[in-house]
């Protein structure tokens, strides 16, 4: 059995990295269109700052249908950015959650201190996990571009050196 025959388009291992992809492309999208409703019908666009997971769905998918539309590497590197930023922001996110509760916490109770505060600023009026949310649609984007058959195509992978793909050639 020669090399080829095991990193050509017609592995099945390939075909397998193609179909997982998808099936990550399809978690992103119903992850990013369902969050962003559920944002919308909470109201979750009362202040400025409640509108950046919004407004970060929003690039997310534009890029995405700017890269379906074009399939320009760099478009697709611009939608890796993005998936940074959702990290990014679900993080920022999570801390201003808790901190919200916890301001609310020491408001009712001022004595309040230790693992009681924190299991009620967990627990309190704004989901402070919820922004995790952000972080996985993010990670989940940043699977799906991993070792992308078009970065190969473009001679640039992921690693910035040039070589063959051990994908096939699909372009989304």
């Amino acid at each position: 059995m020669d090399l080829l025959s095991l990193t050509g388009p017609s592995c099945p291992h390939v075909q397998q990295a193609g179909v997982l992809r998808k099936m990550l492309l399809a978690v992103f999208l119903l992850g990013a269109l369902g969050t962003g409703i559920e944002l919308v019908l909470l109201e979750h666009y009362a202040e400025l700052a409640q509108l950046v997971p919004l407004g970060m769905i929003l690039i997310g998918l534009v890029v995405l249908a700017m890269w379906f539309l074009s399939g320009v590497p760099a478009v697709l590197r611009v939608f890796q950015v993005s998936m940074l930023l959702f990290v990014l922001a679900g993080f920022v996110g999570i801390y201003f959650h808790y901190a919200s509760n916890l301001e609310f916490e020491l408001e009712m109770n001022p004595v309040a201190a230790g693992w009681s505060l924190i299991w009620a600023s967990l627990t309190g009026a704004m989901p402070a996990l919820a922004p995790g949310t952000m972080v996985q649609l993010g990670l989940v984007g940043l699977l799906y571009t991993y070792r992308h058959p078009i970065f190969a195509d473009s001679g640039f992978d992921q690693s910035g050196s040039s070589e063959e793909g051990d994908e096939p050639k699909e372009q989304r």
